[in-house]
C-alpha cells in the first residue's frame, strides 16, 4: 500500500500537483504512525524516509517554511525507529530545506533549537553537534553574534577533545566570520589561521577550501592589501565555479563581486573589463555584476554624481552585502576628497556655499569633510566659520638646515658620550 502511495505522490509532484502530492505523502506518514506498535521492515523505513524528505522538498518548492517546521516536529515519532546516522541525515536535510525561503530565518532558528532539544533528549550527540553548528550560522545571519560565539566556543572544546579536524575547520571558519562582523580583526585572523592549520592536516573539500580563500581575501581587504585579496578571491571563485549547484552559482557571483571590488579599490578599471570578458565569468552576467561595472565607470571618471546615481540605481545589489557596503563607504570618501581638492585647487579663499553648490552636497557635509582633510594634512588651510570661507595656504616649506642641525647635535652627543666612556676607562 505504502509503495503505491509513494509512486502516486511522486507522480503528482512530477505533474506539479502539489496538493495531491502532499495528501499522498501525508497518508504514508499517517499510516506509519498508526503502525507504531509494530517494528517496521527496512523497506518500510526506506519508504517513510523518502516520504518525509520528498514532502519537505514540496514545502520548499511552495515556499512554506511554517509547514516545513510542522513536518519536522510531526516526524519525530517516526525518526526514533531509524538508525542514528539516518536520523541525523533526515533532520539536517529538512533544516537545510529552509535555506533561501522567504522570511524563513526566524522559523528556521526556532525549528533548529527545537531539534537540538530533541537530539539532547534522544542522546544523539552527532546530530546535536551538527545542529548547533547550523544554529551558529543562522545566528550569524541574524546578526546575533554573541550568542553564536557561545555555541561556537562549546563546539570548539568538543571537537578538539574528539580531534575531529574536518568539523574544526568549519567551526573555526565560522568563528573568523563572526569576529570579523564584530570588527575584532585580530581574533578573526587568529581563527582563520587555526582553520587553515586544521585544513592542512586533512583532505579539505573544494567548497570548504574556497570558503577559506574567500575569508582570507576579506581579511586582506581589511588591511587594504587589495592585490593579495584579489588573488585569494580568484582562487575562491575557481573553487565555487567548479560546483554545478545553484548555491555554488550564487556564491560564485558574490566572490566575483569581491574580485571586481578589489580591482576598483586599486583603480585598475581596465582589469575590471578584462575580468568581465573572461569565458568563465560571462555566464554570471547579471544585475549585480552590472552594478559593479557602473561603480567602476563612475570611479574611473572621478564623478561623485555618477557614483551616487549608481548607488541609488543599484541600491539592493550594492548595500545588501555588508563587506561591499563598508568598502564603498571608503571609496565614496576617497572620491569626495578628490573632487573637493579639484574644486579648491585654484583658490586662495573660497566660500563654502560655492563648494557645496558645485559638488552637490549641503554646507555641513562639505565643512565636516574639509575640516577632516585639514586635520589629516591633505591640504593646508583654515575654516572661517564666521564668514563661511575656506582659506587655503601653500604647503609650508621644510627648512632642511633645521633637520641637519638636529642630526649634527645627535652625532655630537654620541661623540661626547664615547669620549666620556674612554676617559672613565683611563681613570
Amino acid at each position: 500500500m505504502s509503495d503505491s502511495l509513494l509512486a502516486e505522490a511522486r507522480d503528482a509532484a512530477g505533474k506539479k500537483d502539489c496538493d495531491g502530492a502532499i495528501l499522498k505523502y501525508s497518508q504514508i506518514l499517517e499510516e506509519a504512525k498508526n503502525k507504531s506498535s509494530s517494528t517496521p521492515t527496512s523497506k518500510q523505513l526506506q519508504t517513510q524516509e523518502s516520504a518525509i524528505l520528498e514532502l519537505g522538498k514540496v514545502f520548499k518548492t511552495l515556499d512554506q517554511p511554517s509547514r516545513l517546521a510542522q513536518l519536522i516536529a510531526e516526524s519525530r515519532d517516526l525518526l526514533g525507529k531509524f538508525a542514528k546516522s539516518k536520523t541525523a541525515k533526515i533532520v539536517r536535510t529538512l533544516i537545510e530545506d529552509f535555506d533561501n525561503l522567504t522570511n524563513a530565518l526566524d522559523i528556521q532558528i526556532q525549528a533548529t533549537r527545537d531539534s537540538i532539544d530533541w537530539a539532547v533528549e534522544s542522546k544523539l550527540s552527532f546530530l546535536r553537534q551538527n545542529l548547533q553548528l547550523k544554529l551558529s550560522e543562522l545566528l550569524y545571519q541574524k546578526h546575533q553574534y554573541h550568542e553564536a560565539l557561545k555555541y561556537i566556543n562549546d563546539l570548539l572544546r568538543e571537537y578538539k577533545k574528539l580531534d575531529d579536524k574536518s568539523s574544526l575547520v568549519e567551526v573555526q571558519l565560522l568563528e573568523s566570520k563572526v569576529y570579523h562582523a564584530l570588527r575584532n580583526i585580530a581574533k578573526a585572523k587568529a581563527a582563520l589561521t587555526s582553520a587553515r592549520t586544521s585544513a592542512n592536516s586533512i583532505y579539505c573539500p573544494t567548497v570548504l577550501q574556497a570558503e577559506l580563500d574567500c575569508q582570507s581575501g576579506v581579511l586582506n581587504m581589511e588591511d587594504k592589501d587589495y592585490k593579495t585579496a584579489f588573488s585569494y578571491f580568484y582562487e575562491s571563485f575557481e573553487g565555487f565555479n567548479s560546483q554545478s549547484s545553484e548555491e555554488g552559482s550564487k556564491t560564485s557571483i558574490k566572490v566575483l563581486k569581491y574580485m571586481l571590488l578589489s580591482k576598483i579599490m586599486l583603480n585598475l578599471i581596465d582589469d575590471v573589463n578584462n575580468i568581465l570578458k573572461n569565458k568563465n565569468v560571462l555566464q554570471y552576467q547579471s544585475r549585480e555584476i552590472d552594478a559593479m561595472k557602473a561603480i567602476a565607470v563612475a570611479y574611473s571618471n572621478r564623478s561623485l554624481k555618477e557614483f551616487e546615481h549608481s548607488l541609488i540605481a543599484y541600491q539592493s545589489e550594492l548595500k545588501s552585502d555588508e563587506i561591499i557596503k563598508n568598502h564603498f563607504n571608503s571609496l565614496y570618501d576617497q572620491l569626495l576628497q578628490v573632487n573637493l581638492l579639484k574644486i579648491i585647487e585654484s583658490y586662495e579663499c573660497v566660500e563654502l556655499d560655492h563648494i557645496a553648490k558645485v559638488i552637490g552636497l549641503n554646507v555641513k557635509q562639505v565643512e565636516g569633510k574639509l575640516s577632516q582633510m585639514i586635520l589629516d594634512k591633505i591640504f593646508y588651510g583654515v575654516l572661517d566659520q564666521g564668514n563661511g570661507w575656506l582659506v587655503i595656504y601653500d604647503e609650508p616649506k621644510k627648512d632642511a638646515s633645521y633637520e641637519a642641525s638636529l642630526d649634527l647635535i645627535k652625532n655630537l652627543s654620541g661623540v661626547v658620550d664615547l669620549l666620556y666612556e674612554k676617559a672613565s676607562a683611563l681613570n
